[in-house]
């Protein structure tokens, strides 16, 4: 019940998420040099960024396959539930969708579409930068505004028999009351350091790599230098005959005067090697993602990967898939009473062996009745689909 006006006035929408949140906003002035907006950083993190793109694929792949369970309302509710969430629109899996939007924006707002009837026919997953919330005088919202270049179109938030129309998910943030937090904000410092990094070892590869040493011109005792054209041409020689991958531990001849002097790598250099790894494992841990599951050197966090791949199910993927099924569930429920979307947990391979132990010791009590182990087990007459079954 809305019953006190604690979110405070406002009769505007509230603009979209631009993730500027305090003074000067994260990755935002003397932050550093960073995006502070939603598509920026998708570009820099998720499109230019093999580490962040990686982890992201891996939350958001891993939650689209997950096996799902509709149980709890009549068996024709529970059909036409199971038709929605498994449906796609242009490609794109509605659960699939919905875990990128909340890892990355950290909202999530999925459109109830009905037909003349006023009955559900297809949840569509609307981009979360384009959304706006439009709050009444109190700060509740009632609608939402949806922007497509110069083109607003405005969604009611329920419809006009109080049902939701628009359901919004978002993760916890403790600074706004209508936007939740994603992880992109958190991430996008590791991912700078990351990608310039990147360009940097790119600009050292285009010179040689590193300079492996230096010639050195030795001016003998009248200490003679180099005059400007062989100062010139020394340096067009080198540009065109060593420098480059083409170039690479090709053999040099020396005149007289000339000599070659080994560099190694300095303290500085190594450090920064070093820094490039620790932002990578920074932006596998903005994501939820063991470092291990990703590639990265140095990790013994995990025994082995069936470890880290249930340390990323347990800590992840099923807090996410709990929040966008109980979403669902909830706004669907006014037309099927009683329906419960949940994950199949004994059809997750991450946690068959915990799943097995289980069945074991409830098997093994024998001072419970048939229907009590039943119960334990959660063995209901349900029906199991997993995302993107078509049979």
């Amino acid at each position: 019940m809305k019953l006190f006006g604690w979110k405070g006035a406002a009769a505007s929408p509230r603009p979209v998420l631009s993730r500027a949140y305090g003074l000067g906003g994260f990755g935002g002035g003397g932050m550093g040099e960073w995006p502070a907006a939603y598509e920026p950083q998708v570009r820099a993190g998720v499109l230019a960024n093999p580490v962040a793109q990686r982890a992201v694929r891996l939350v958001s792949e891993r939650a689209g396959g997950t096996p799902v369970v509709v149980r709890g309302a009549s068996a024709a509710d529970n059909g036409r539930a199971r038709e929605l969430v498994r449906h796609a629109s242009g490609g794109q899996g509605l659960i699939e969708t919905l875990a990128l939007h909340l890892v990355l924006h950290g909202n999530g707002y999925v459109q109830l579409l009905c037909d003349g009837e006023g009955q559900p026919v297809e949840l569509f997953a609307l981009r979360p930068e384009r959304v706006s919330v439009d709050v009444d005088a109190r700060g509740w919202p009632v609608a939402y505004r949806y922007r497509v270049g110069e083109r607003v179109t405005r969604l009611e938030a329920e419809d006009g028999a109080g049902r939701t129309a628009i359901l919004h998910l978002k993760a916890i943030n403790p600074l706004d009351d209508h936007y939740g937090l994603g992880c992109l904000d958190a991430a996008s410092g590791p991912v700078a350091i990351h990608n310039a990094a990147t360009r940097w070892n790119k600009a050292l590869l285009d010179n040689a790599a590193r300079p492996s040493g230096a010639l050195v011109h030795d001016g003998g005792r009248d200490g003679a230098l180099l005059s400007a054209d062989q100062f010139a041409r020394l340096k067009q020689e080198m540009a065109d005959a060593f420098q480059g991958a083409a170039n690479a531990g090709r053999p040099m001849l020396l005149e007289g005067g000339l000599k070659w002097q080994s560099l190694s790598m300095t303290p500085a250099e190594m450090d920064f090697v070093a820094l490039k790894e620790a932002s990578a494992r920074e932006i596998a841990l903005a994501f939820g993602v063991p470092p291990l599951l990703l590639g990265l050197p140095g990790d013994n966090s995990y025994a082995n990967y069936r470890e880290a791949n249930k340390a990323l199910w347990r800590q992840t993927v099923s807090p996410l898939m709990d929040k966008i099924l109980g979403g669902i569930a909830q706004g669907l429920r006014p037309w099927m009473p009683g329906l419960d979307l949940a994950v199949d947990q004994d059809a997750v391979a991450e946690l068959s062996d915990e799943r097995a132990a289980h069945w074991e010791r409830v098997a093994a009590a024998d001072f419970l009745t048939p229907g009590e182990k039943r119960a334990m087990l959660g063995i209901v007459v349900a029906s199991s689909v997993e995302a993107g079954d078509e049979g």
